[in-house]
């Protein structure tokens, strides 16, 4: 059945459009978008007083699986996601086993195929076993439909190793997606070396510990050609490296996390077990820096780093609680929020960077309402607060350091390829 989509604000940058229009999607694409489509028939979904925009795409997920499943499966992060107005997410390779071999990829898009719920495209290893040491098989890996690669949760340690990752990626036409983090640096570290971690009594991670590794992989990318994506970037120093190497023609582009947007090293102040990550929170100079590099473009894209735990392994000491927070859920309301309807951002930049981008830097579809595109979209409610509560969280994981913020900006229906996947955050 064709369906209307009535009475919405469209905003879609890939078209540069922000206005009132209706949308017909037939046979699960964009059928066309004007002022007034008249209704023959077809499923009319009011979006009087909503925002309609493509579908959230993130470019860094954690689903678990497999390994993991306590914290989090196929199915129920791809929920997670649609709740959150996502229509596409990655799936990274830090698994157990790690998915460094074709095989593995293949099961995961079984996995995400019989769950249905959102598009899922795997991140295969940079090297086997995500060890650092051995190349896996990148492009048997890419053939079974990897998407990129890297060793996320560790940086790619030996030089000479990430100079043939990238080689090999530039070859395939692939991104290589790096962690940028020199464990010799970054050591036993808990949190951000600063004043908190000073005050709690924990050994800090300088930010040395991503900016020299980030400045051997800009050196190479040069050199290869390679796509290199920086993930999750988080202090002022790295947004100006990757100013300087966009400058100089490396190809390069980089994401940052709604966390390292809106938090400082301050909320892990209390021994808060919620606001432990990868790289740390950092300090309020950084958080300014990063929004600023987002809305000039330096920053190309948003992605979540969603990293769900059992509340079992959160609970302990700060030294022996994982690092990671959840972030599908609340990603998208959370910076409507606090820099759309603050001035810092545009709606109309913020859906660039969290859906129009994120498709570009990952060769996929979506990320538009093109006539003929997928119909892959979101409508948002933007008048209605939503107090964030974990314990209603369709992710396992419910541990998140913005349980209890007040937000507008909620997905209220998420559409992939023309079946509705979300609505009001049921999810099918």
């Amino acid at each position: 059945m064709e369906q209307l989509i009535r009475g919405g604000t469209v905003l879609d940058p890939s078209q540069n459009i922000n206005g009132r229009f209706d949308i017909l999607v037939k046979n699960g694409q964009i059928a066309a978008i004007a002022e007034a489509i008249p209704e023959t028939g077809c499923l009319v979904l009011d979006a009087t007083d909503k925002i309609v925009i493509p579908g959230l795409i993130d470019l860094h997920t954690h689903l678990r699986e497999p390994g993991g499943e306590a914290k989090e499966t196929v199915e129920t992060g791809g929920r997670a996601a649609a709740a959150g107005g996502f229509t596409g997410i990655t799936a990274l390779p830090n698994t157990n086993p790690v998915l460094d071999d074709p095989r593995k990829i293949s099961e995961l898009l079984a996995l995400a195929a019989k769950a249905g719920h959102v598009r899922v495209w795997p991140v295969g290893a940079v090297t086997k076993g995500s060890a650092g040491r051995e190349l896996a098989e990148l492009a048997l890996m890419h053939r079974a439909g990897a998407r990129a690669f890297t060793d996320d949760g560790h940086g790619v340690a030996d030089a000479f190793v990430a100079r043939n990752a990238m080689l090999y990626c530039q070859a395939l036409g692939v991104p290589f997606f790096e962690h940028c983090e020199d464990e010799s640096l970054a050591g036993k570290g808990q949190l951000h070396e600063g004043v908190v971690a000073v005050k709690l009594g924990l050994p800090g991670i300088t930010k040395s510990a991503e900016t020299v590794m980030l400045a051997r992989d800009l050196i190479l990318a040069k050199e290869t050609g390679c796509r290199l994506h920086i993930m999750h970037l988080s202090c002022q120093e790295g947004a100006e490296m990757i100013c300087c190497a966009k400058a100089v023609g490396v190809s390069v582009t980089a994401e940052v996390t709604p966390h390292h947007l809106l938090l400082t090293e301050k909320a892990a102040d209390g021994y808060n077990t919620n606001a432990k990550m990868k790289p740390p929170l950092r300090t309020a100079e950084d958080t300014a820096a990063l929004c600023r590099a987002l809305a000039d473009g330096t920053i190309d894209a948003v992605a979540t780093d969603h990293a769900p735990h059992t509340e079992s392994e959160k609970v302990g000491d700060f030294s022996s609680a994982p690092f990671g927070i959840v972030g599908l859920e609340t990603a998208f309301p959370l910076l409507y929020t606090h820099l759309v309807l603050t001035g810092r951002l545009s709606l109309m930049q913020l859906v660039d960077r969290m859906s129009t981008r994120p498709a570009a830097i990952l060769g996929v579809p979506g990320g538009t309402l093109r006539p003929g595109a997928p119909a892959d979209l979101v409508i948002i409610d933007t008048t209605t607060e939503w107090v964030i509560d974990r314990t209603a969280f369709l992710s396992k994981g419910k541990n998140s350091p913005f349980h209890g913020w007040a937000v507008y900006g909620v997905p209220a229906l998420t559409m992939v390829d023309g079946r509705i996947v979300m609505k009001n955050n049921r999810t099918w």
